[in-house]
Formats: C-alpha cells, sequence, structure tokens
C-alpha cells in the first residue's frame, strides 16, 4: 500500500503543507530548508505505530516535546496536525484509507499533549472520529491515539501495519567500521547502520544469499577490482562480519572485512541490502554521500528496477538529496518535490507548468529545479576572511 498524499499544519518549519506522493519521490531543497523535518513526518508515524513501546507520548517525547514540534509560525493556531491518505495505486480516484491526527497542549494542570482530532476513513466511509462521548468523560483516553491500541483498531489494521512497516536509512560507515569501539547499544530502528550486520544475520540464510548475490554482481560493476562478497561468522565470538574479495597479482586476491572498506562501499551495500529489506516505504537521506558521481547516477534506476521487480511490487521509496548528478537522471514517472523556505515557514510544491513544459522539452529536473534551492547570494561565501 502507498501513501498517495500528505497534508500537514504546523508540523516544525512547515504551516501548511498538501502534496500528493507517488511510488518514488525525490525531495530536494536548500540546506535547513526542511527535508529531513518532512521526512520525520513518517517515522513519526511509526512510532504511532509500535505496539511495542511506541505512541503518541513516546513520539513527542523522541522529539523535543510538542514546544519543538510545533512549527514556530503557527502563532495563533495551536494544533499540529497530519492527515495522510494510503491506496493500492497511486492512480486510486479514491483513495483505500486516510487517517488524520492533531493534537495541542493541554493548556493547563500537567500540560500534556492531548488529541483534538483522530479520524480513520475506509473508501470515503467513516470507520473512527475521536474525541468521542467515552474520550470526553476521560480526559486521560486522549493521551493515546487508537492506532497504538490492538483493541482499538482492528477495523483500521492495515494502516497500523503501513505505518511500522516505514524503514529510515541515513547509513553512517565509521558506525560499522569502529562498532567494537563505540559500543553495543543501537538507537531503535537503526536508523544509521550500526545494526546493519545484525539485521542481516537474523534474515534466513536462502534469504540472505539471494540478496548477496544481487549485490555481489552490482559491486562488481561499481568498484574497481571487486570480486566477491560474503558473509561470515567468527567462531569463537559469533560476531559477524562483511568480507570482500578484491583481486591483485595473488592467485586468489585478498579479503578484507567492513573497517576495512571504503565509506563509499559501506554505503553502498547499506543502499542496496534497505532496497531489498522490507516491503513498507523506504526513506533514503543523501544516498549519494561518499559516492562516486557514476554510482550516483544509477541510484535512481536501482530504485526503478527495484520496484518494478515482483518481490518489491508495493514499495514506496523517498528520497532527500542534493546532488545534481542523481537529480539529473530522474525519470518523469518520478514526484519531484522542492522545498522552498520562506519568512512564513517552508512550503513544498511539484513542478509548475512551466517547469514542466522545460522538462518535455528536453531539459532534465537538475537544469530546471535544482536551480529554484540555491541561496541568495553564495557567491559571497569564498570570500570569508
Amino acid at each position: 500500500m502507498l501513501i498517495t498524499r500528505l497534508r500537514l499544519k504546523n508540523w516544525r518549519n512547515f504551516r501548511d503543507v498538501d502534496v500528493k506522493l507517488g511510488p518514488r519521490g525525490y525531495l530536494i531543497g536548500a540546506n535547513a530548508s526542511g527535508k529531513s523535518n518532512l521526512l520525520d513526518v513518517f517515522r513519526f508515524l511509526r512510532t504511532l505505530a509500535q505496539t511495542d513501546g511506541g505512541g503518541l507520548q513516546k513520539a513527542i517525547k523522541e522529539r523535543g516535546g510538542l514546544a519543538k514540534l510545533r512549527s514556530l509560525h503557527a502563532r495563533s493556531k495551536p494544533e499540529v496536525r497530519v492527515e495522510v491518505e494510503l491506496a493500492e495505486s497511486p492512480d486510486a480516484s479514491v483513495p483505500t484509507w486516510r487517517y488524520a491526527l492533531a493534537f495541542k497542549s493541554e493548556g493547563k494542570g500537567q500540560q500534556r499533549v492531548l488529541i483534538t482530532d483522530e479520524a480513520v476513513d475506509h473508501l470515503g466511509e467513516e470507520v473512527l472520529r475521536r474525541p468521542g462521548d467515552d474520550d470526553e468523560g476521560d480526559t486521560d483516553r486522549r493521551t493515546q491515539t487508537h492506532l497504538e491500541q490492538i483493541n482499538n483498531n482492528s477495523n483500521f489494521r492495515a494502516i497500523v501495519e503501513c505505518f511500522a512497516a516505514t524503514t529510515y536509512l541515513h547509513l553512517v560507515p565509521q558506525l560499522l567500521k569502529h562498532s567494537g569501539e563505540i559500543g553495543a547499544r543501537v538507537l531503535e530502528n537503526d536508523p544509521f547502520g550500526q545494526g546493519l550486520l545484525q539485521r542481516i544475520a537474523k534474515t534466513p540464510k536462502r534469504t540472505r544469499d539471494a540478496r548477496f548475490a544481487r549485490i555481489g554482481k552490482a559491486l562488481a560493476q561499481a568498484i574497481p577490482l571487486f570480486s566477491e562478497l560474503r558473509f561470515e561468522q567468527e567462531p569463537v565470538t559469533g560476531l559477524w562480519h562483511l568480507e570482500a574479495n578484491f583481486t591483485h597479482w595473488r592467485v586468489n586476491g585478498a579479503w578484507q572485512r567492513e573497517d576495512q572498506f571504503s565509506d563509499g562501499t559501506l554505503r553502498l551495500i547499506g543502499l542496496l541490502w534497505a532496497l531489498q529489506e522490507g516491503d513498507g516505504l523506504l526513506l533514503l537521506e543523501e544516498p549519494e554521500l561518499s559516492l562516486n558521481d557514476e554510482i550516483v547516477k544509477h541510484i535512481p534506476l536501482m530504485v526503478d528496477r527495484v520496484l518494478k521487480s515482483a518481490r518489491m511490487l508495493g514499495r514506496q521509496v523517498l528520497i532527500s538529496t542534493h546532488s545534481e548528478v542523481l537529480i539529473g537522471e530522474v525519470g518523469t514517472g518520478s514526484a519531484i518535490l522542492v522545498i522552498e523556505p520562506g519568512a512564513n515557514g517552508s512550503t513544498v510544491r511539484g513542478p509548475t507548468e512551466d517547469e514542466l513544459q522545460a522538462l518535455e522539452g528536453g531539459l532534465n529536473p537538475a537544469e530546471v529545479l535544482l536551480p529554484k534551492t540555491r541561496t541568495q547570494g553564495l557567491e559571497q561565501l569564498g570570500l570569508f576572511p
């Protein structure tokens, strides 16, 4: 199932957002314009849907409280609102599901965050509307969503499963290379790939081997002298390691472990694994980091090919990027969202009619859209004393 539309009110640096999404989406914008904040909406929904240690209060606490989550541009409207539409196809005339959640501070006493609206529609018919009579008689009930309560979400469990299946990856190679020195604690949901090896180890061997075979073929094309990738367990410690063989003058080449890999190699392995892992929404933040431009150029094609495969037919991918090379290769079937900062908060939009005409005329998205995200006066930066 795909998230086909996103509406926001007073979310972080966005005062008002209403955009359509497709199977493939790319977010572009200047530094600090809000790309990470927009991706964070889907991580927020994932935390709401977690039955083990999730929920509204945790999701807000992880973001520093309502004061940091609520947009500074909200002024007279204190309520934060998130609304999404979901469908089996981006072309569906009526969404299969709609989920909306609004909340604000209690304003007195414990200053708790209370739900002011929670709604679920299925094919245009109302399934849930809160607050109801029970909520009005018991304010504590408004501190939790029905999304996080198994006893109350049986009629819309498909939404819960969709949100909970979201994956976020912004792999930091050093966390893998120096995991022993850093320590064993891995952040929940592992956003920076520190627990990548543990996740791979938990994958059934047959599935793991099939994925590594595909990754190995890609690495052979992208990395000079690479010949083989394997996943091995130390017999004494039980720890798992990535190992790659590189050909040289020795007959059997040379084997290296992940702590000897280049940052780009580790990020590419993490990207290729994530594209094959799970069937929910995949959030990728700046996947071009540490990678050669010739590899970055093929990221949109890799994403397209994975999504078109029978195994991952329902997978949705949303990517934030600064890369001119990557955006230049994005095809017409992908949605590109431009984030533009302003005095009243950032706005999110798709291409205008003039921009679409330029794209249809033969220019690529990097030539048409990226210039709109560049900060004015950057030429003065080189004059900094």
